[in-house]
């Protein structure tokens, strides 16, 4: 629904947890491989969808004003937000090094390698439909992550999108299960999200309250969590 002028906009069938399943199964599968692929590489895969994202940043900035209610310059300025990151995790892909260390042992070096942690779980918000989740998406592709986007209720259709720019640049590659989305209930998408094992990591934007329930569920499985909350 449009928030300005309350009337429908489209109709969205929203996410089964069967559907939630293929997803997460989808990313599962991808992570085995595009972990491999060289990180400068998976950046140049993520240089392609920024300039996709360049090439429709009219009409998903005009998408972003009709679903969420921000005048049009806001709309088109969180989708620059999305190109920007997108051409930051670029560069970003060629400087995944660590450091070497000195040795008390002859003949012996120390190296700090950073390894790709899995596929990550993304919850975002209603006021930023699509750049929280580029924030998240772009850094966790270079680094060998996928990914399962859950995207605000109140704003699927940017979710839907931005996910169909991201597989029309990655089909035919084989790794067209590096973005999924599911845009689903809180109990067919976002608890399980929360509570399965297979994503190391969940990065969860909303309330304060949303958010200690979302670290105290990944916690208790040890997994990881980042956490943007505000007051509402």
């Amino acid at each position: 629904m449009n928030p300005a002028t309350e009337q429908p906009i489209a109709s969205v069938t929203q996410a089964s947890n069967d559907d939630y399943e293929r997803a997460v199964t989808s990313a599962v599968d991808t992570f085995k491989e595009w972990r491999m692929l060289p990180a400068p590489q998976r950046g140049d895969y993520v240089r392609q969808i920024g300039n996709a994202l360049r090439d429709h940043k009219a009409q998903l900035g005009a998408l972003v004003s009709m679903e969420m209610g921000k005048i049009r310059a806001e709309g088109e300025g969180e989708v620059q937000e999305m190109i920007d990151i997108a051409d930051f995790a670029v560069g970003l892909s060629r400087q995944l090094y660590g450091l070497t260390i000195a040795s008390e042992r002859p003949r012996h070096r120390m190296y700090e390698q950073w390894h790709p942690l899995g596929p990550i779980g993304i919850i975002t918000a209603f006021n930023f439909p699509v750049a929280v989740w580029s924030w998240n998406a772009f850094i966790a592709a270079v680094c060998g992550d996928t990914m399962v986007w859950k995207p605000a209720p109140q704003t699927p259709l940017t979710g839907v999108a931005v996910t169909n720019i991201c597989h029309q640049v990655m089909a035919g590659t084989g790794f067209e299960g590096v973005f999924n989305l599911a845009a689903g209930t809180l109990d067919d998408v976002a608890k399980p999200m929360v509570d399965d094992a297979r994503l190391p990591l969940i990065s969860a934007t909303g309330s304060v309250r949303m958010g200690a329930q979302v670290g105290q569920a990944v916690a208790a499985r040890l997994g990881k969590s980042i956490l943007e909350l505000g007051g509402n």
